[in-house]
């Protein structure tokens, strides 16, 4: 393997790469990929929603309640399922490009207090946070 000096970065506080923010302790969503995204109007193609779908999944970490709001962009990926608009589909599309807006940065634990881990499931999806 080589190691190209010019694409090196050292001794920089935040840092852009695939997509993400990575800065000391945290990790956010690079908001000019997001950015192009948003002005796109609500996919009319299966693929075109599954290209969103990927991308939104990309950042699923950030996007509080990610599984409940995907639900009903999820059943579009199965062959049997016949695109079509609906109003639950469009509110699912746009919260989700909301969500990628406001999203927040990830913080990493500080492992040297306590935490607990919480955990909720139901028949429509499964979540934890670590507090």
């Amino acid at each position: 393997m080589k190691i190209s000096f010019k694409r090196c970065h050292f001794a920089y506080s935040k840092l852009k790469a695939l997509g993400r923010v990575v800065s000391g302790l945290s990790l956010g969503i690079n908001k000019t990929k997001v950015a192009e995204v948003l002005p796109k109007p609500i996919p009319q193609t299966k693929g075109e929603m599954q290209s969103f779908v990927g991308f939104s999944q990309y950042y699923r970490q950030h996007i509080k309640d990610f599984a409940s709001i995907f639900k009903s962009l999820y059943k579009l990926g199965n062959k049997q399922t016949v695109y079509g608009i609906t109003e639950e589909r469009v509110k699912a599309y746009e919260e989700l490009k909301n969500s990628l807006t406001n999203s927040p940065f990830l913080l990493m634990p500080d492992w040297k207090l306590s935490s607990k881990l919480y955990i909720d499931s139901c028949g429509e999806g499964l979540g934890a946070a670590l507090h």
